[in-house]
């Protein structure tokens, strides 16, 4: 067996024996319930998450970007409310998060939600798609879907895994360099890297689910993404889609899942 293999073979008994089984929410009326590997923990990437996010709003601070229009900051944070307060529905630790939004006045069609809950929306969103309050409450539900999900956490534990194939043993102190390099690994899956299939169809799938409770009608999921597919037919598609399944791919995993959150939202 050559010296690769031997290599190959030692990262991934470390990576197993430090790897640990979540399940990071519960299934709710949807049925999300795939269980997640994860090799970093929690703490790790919620600090990370506070040096990143902060570094964001400073930069946006200091372009005088942050919170410009206080009606759309407004907007946006009453709906992220009335989302927040529906996420115990899937973990109930989310309540108690240190919750933030802001809006960046931008002409990018894009929104994120950091681990821990620190959300942005970008003004290019609300703005060319003309967006009501409920496809709003589609993005924003997303989002904070991928947040419940420790989808970020995941995906930098794959990323140190990876790292553990090709250098073996060494790159297990990655894992514990402290929050700087996890706050560059959180930005990067935030604004460069694509979340896997699986959990973006978890994010739309929760997402739908935590609107419709909210009391925001889920069928606006639909016209959200048409009006993402027209969008990205005029020759520049919008930022979000780039770390995001095609619209067409989507809707029709929306309208799968529409019977089971319907009857939610004629609660309201």
């Amino acid at each position: 067996m050559n010296k690769t293999i031997l290599a190959a073979c030692a990262a991934a008994t470390l990576f197993s024996a430090g790897c640990e089984t979540v399940k990071t929410t519960n299934a709710g009326a949807v049925g999300v319930d795939r269980k997640q590997q994860m090799l970093v923990d929690s703490a790790t990437i919620e600090q990370g998450a506070a040096q990143a996010y902060a570094a964001e709003l400073k930069a946006a601070r200091d372009k005088g970007v942050l919170d410009t229009d206080k009606a759309q900051l407004a907007r946006v944070t009453t709906i992220a409310k009335r989302i927040v307060a529906v996420t115990p529905n899937f973990r109930a630790d989310a309540a108690s998060w240190n919750w933030e939004f802001h809006v960046q006045k931008t002409d990018e069609m894009n929104a994120y939600c950091m681990p821990g809950g620190r959300i942005m929306v970008y003004s290019g969103l609300i703005e060319k798609l003309d967006a009501s309050d409920a496809e709003l409450a589609t993005v924003i539900g997303h989002e904070i879907a991928h947040a419940l999900r420790e989808h970020t956490r995941e995906r930098v534990s794959r990323a140190y895994a990876q790292q553990l194939v090709l250098s073996g043993a060494a790159a297990v102190a990655g894992v514990s360099e402290g929050t700087a390099s996890v706050a560059n690994m959180v930005a990067e899956v935030t604004f460069q890297l694509p979340f896997g299939r699986d959990q973006e169809s978890e994010a739309d799938t929760i997402g739908l689910e935590l609107m419709a409770r909210a009391g925001y009608d889920p069928r606006a999921a639909i016209t959200l993404w048409n009006k993402m597919a027209s969008a990205e037919g005029d020759g520049r598609p919008p930022k979000f889609l780039s770390t995001h399944p095609a619209p067409k791919e989507r809707i029709k995993d929306i309208e799968k899942n529409l019977p089971r959150v319907l009857p939610l939202y004629a609660k309201r």
